[in-house]
């Protein structure tokens, strides 16, 4: 072989490890995200299997606040039912969605909470304190996780709007960027939901 052929076949070789490296990259980011997701619906499956217990220990002290409650029901089911969803399917439109939902539940429980403050015997309750507390935890726990999820989905998108990344993320199926796990009131969801007694 000459010395041409070979140089070129070193070069061809290298541009094959090069490509393979891209795609591999690509595919661990995606699957870092999705993890970092999991992660995310771990901690909400936690608060949402928490709200209905929350509930019911209110129900037999606030009888005549029944609304509140179907809401507060009606909020966790419907966030619930799309995060069940969006483990299918994580894009950014479904991405968005979720987070409408996730915030109609928080202001849902914000509401409970305030109707709380009304009921002495209900603050005083041990069952009250003890499933506010772990659902404040739980909060805690989704607002690191989001985080996580959050720069694992920068890292994707970054590297995938990257040369020569770009170029060949779209033949590898790689063909949207991933959405953040925002909410509109961001600065108020970084409280953690005050339940006081």
């Amino acid at each position: 072989m000459s010395i041409p052929t070979i140089i070129t076949l070193a070069i061809l070789i290298g541009a094959a490890f090069y490509v393979i490296s891209i795609y591999n990259n690509l595919v661990k980011k995606r699957n870092t995200f999705k993890n970092a997701f999991a992660q995310i619906e771990v901690q909400l499956k936690r608060r949402h299997d928490l709200i209905p217990n929350l509930v019911e220990t209110a129900k037999g002290y606030m009888k005549h606040e029944q609304e509140t409650l179907e809401k507060v029901i009606s909020a966790r089911n419907a966030a619930a039912n799309l995060l069940q969803d969006l483990a299918q399917h994580l894009t950014p439109d479904d991405v968005r969605k979720f987070s409408q939902a996730e915030q109609s539940l928080t202001g849902a429980l914000g509401q409970l909470n305030v109707v709380m403050e009304n009921y002495p015997d209900l603050k005083a309750s041990q069952n009250m304190m003890q499933l506010s507390e772990e659902l404040t935890s739980t909060e805690n726990k989704v607002s690191r996780a989001r985080q996580f999820y959050n720069d694992a989905v920068t890292d994707y998108n970054n590297f995938r709007q990257s040369f020569p990344p770009n170029v060949l993320a779209n033949m590898f199926g790689h063909t949207q960027d991933i959405g953040l796990l925002e909410f509109a009131d961001s600065a108020q969801i970084q409280q953690v939901p005050k339940v006081s007694f």
